[in-house]
């Protein structure tokens, strides 16, 4: 039975194996790819569609949300509605992001020959770069971490986190990059302690 104090344990044994792996990022992630992905979502003309499953589904709602916030028009699209006709929400002009850890997600292969004929451009995001995703995309966002939080190594946790963190960051360089004031972001956020801030002017 455990203890209290393993059940801490567990908890901080979680936070310093996350902690580890977003500090590995500015080592494992390329600098050229990340640059390319954030000039490619600052000069798109359309809109971004974020495609995940699972957990994976879980971190493209935030992205999608994020990139939102920031004046980047974006949705999360399952990828079990999209090839059930839902992929008439993605045009000529816009980008997809595709996000799958081992680059092999059937569901989000089956919308790869549609985007390709829609002439959407797509940036996959995935730990193995000769998985078919990577080999589909036009821009491979390479995020691999070494270890997830659970003893069997399996449950998704510091990927996703991972995943998260890489966006945050892609986030902040695009407010800069697409010159985002804080009074776009008093428009669209108005409400909660947020808003108020914004609105009132407050630090």
């Amino acid at each position: 039975m455990m203890t209290g104090e393993m059940i801490w344990k567990k908890a901080i044994h979680t936070w310093e194996i996350g902690a580890f792996e977003i500090g590995r990022l500015v080592r494992s992630i390329d600098q050229t790819a990340f640059e390319t992905c954030a000039r490619e979502i600052a000069s798109c003309t359309g809109r971004i569609a974020v495609l995940g499953v699972g957990t994976s589904g879980a971190a493209a709602k935030k992205i999608a949300h994020s990139l939102s916030c920031i004046e980047r028009p974006s949705f999360y699209l399952s990828p079990g509605d999209a090839v059930h006709g839902a992929l008439g929400l993605v045009q000529v002009g816009d980008i997809a992001i595709l996000i799958s850890k081992g680059g092999g997600t059937k569901e989000i292969l089956n919308v790869i020959p549609a985007l390709k004929t829609k002439k959407v451009r797509i940036i996959a995001v995935t730990e193995k770069e000769d998985s078919p995703l990577a080999k589909a995309s036009d821009i491979l966002l390479k995020i691999k971490i070494e270890k997830e939080a659970d003893e069997f190594n399996m449950l998704a946790t510091t990927s996703t986190m991972a995943v998260i963190a890489v966006f945050d960051a892609l986030c902040i360089a695009l407010m800069e990059l697409t010159g985002y004031s804080r009074e776009q972001f008093a428009i669209i956020h108005p409400s909660g302690a947020v808003g108020e801030r914004l609105v009132s002017g407050k630090e």
